[in-house]
């Protein structure tokens, strides 16, 4: 079976982080519509090239790219593998063959255009959203260039009768992200103990999405906006409801307060670089992905990142739930080479009982003094 080959990439909760560029435009309608608000959605025409990405011969030998399990994969085999020999089917495989890159900018544009009937309308606030990802650059929308050959495909196909049939399933898991992840109560809390402020969220989610996930930033006139990218939540049937809740929570919140966490960090740049210039004390190198942590602050970021989950734990679940998720925490990112965590959390834990009423962006000076002792 192929593997993504960037899988390493996939950083801290499996989440490849798109280059944030000045990709959209936010006018005072939108703003008003959007302001404080979060949503979680399935939209058609993202959902279309997952499934047109899922039937190319790449998406079907890689079960890390497309979500293979389930009924949902074997409905979309069903109705669509007979169209797998389309050409533009075969153009999107070959992109795929070039990098596996051109998935995000693929799926990723679906947000420059809405269907209209049967026809793709350009978004009028999303211009060029997937442009650049790690050190790859495109300079043109691929859905400006693939727009007939998609439109075309959705009518041959009859993906609007598809999608009509699987709507009962896509609200069940918006519904689902709602109540097992509450990304609101998360935003609310980052909200209140970091003095950064983000003016909205967006889940866009597909039950065809595994372990090739990102999230991203649009900023225009003033309004910022938090894109994210996400498979379904995780059901573990050897996991109780509130620990599957915990690992899905972990798995969102580790991601959303990257906004929060890096905005402090930049302003103690030279502390962190003193702190943390001994790279072998605070990284394993021998652990898969650490590269993707090159410098101090990338490094003091992803402990940070965990470490704030575990304060948002302790001020939201029992004694007994905070232990048992801190130990796994620990455990965890040992795992991904990072060996000092139960030493940052019990810092990091130090220092806001010292100043519990501190914002978390001030706890920063007496965190790092606990850290290079």
């Amino acid at each position: 079976m192929k593997k993504i080959t960037i899988l390493l990439l996939l950083l801290t909760t499996g989440l490849l982080r798109a280059n944030a560029q000045e990709k959209a435009s936010f006018d005072k309608a939108f703003q008003k519509a959007n302001n404080g608000k979060s949503r979680i959605e399935i939209p058609p025409l993202k959902e279309l090239l997952h499934i047109m990405l899922a039937i190319t011969k790449t998406g079907l030998g890689n079960d890390d790219m497309v979500n293979q399990s389930g009924t949902y994969y074997q409905d979309v085999l069903k109705h669509f593998k007979p169209y797998a020999n389309e050409p533009i089917i075969k153009t999107f495989d070959s992109l795929l063959n070039v990098s596996l890159y051109n998935y995000i900018f693929i799926s990723g544009n679906a947000m420059s255009y809405d269907f209209s009937g049967t026809t793709l309308k350009r978004n009028p606030n999303y211009i060029f959203p997937a442009r650049g990802v790690a050190n790859m650059v495109i300079s043109t929308n691929p859905l400006d260039t693939y727009k007939k050959d998609i439109e075309a495909f959705a009518k041959k196909s009859r993906f609007q009768d598809f999608y009509s049939q699987q709507k009962p399933y896509y609200t069940k898991i918006i519904a689902e992200y709602k109540s097992g992840t509450d990304l609101d109560k998360q935003w609310k809390w980052l909200e209140k103990n970091f003095k950064t402020s983000i003016n909205s969220y967006l889940i866009l989610c597909s039950p065809l999405i595994n372990g090739l996930n990102y999230t991203t930033e649009f900023k225009d006139k003033g309004f910022r906006q938090i894109v994210m990218v996400l498979p379904m939540l995780d059901h573990d049937p050897k996991l109780s409801a509130i620990q599957n809740e915990l690992f899905n929570t972990r798995v969102m919140f580790s991601e959303i307060d990257h906004n929060y966490v890096g905005v402090p960090s930049n302003l103690h740049k030279v502390s962190i670089d003193s702190v943390f210039k001994d790279r072998a004390t605070w990284v394993n190198e021998k652990a898969d992905g650490t590269y993707a942590y090159p410098t101090p602050v990338q490094v003091f970021n992803e402990y940070m990142t965990f470490g704030t989950f575990l304060l948002y734990c302790q001020d939201n679940y029992n004694k007994a739930l905070y232990a048992e998720t801190r130990n796994n925490v620990i455990s965890l990112m040992t795992a991904r080479g990072f060996p000092k965590m139960e030493l940052f959390v019990s810092c990091l834990e130090q220092a806001k009982s010292a100043a519990p009423q501190k914002k978390i962006d001030d706890l920063y000076p007496h965190l790092l003094k606990l850290l290079s002792k």
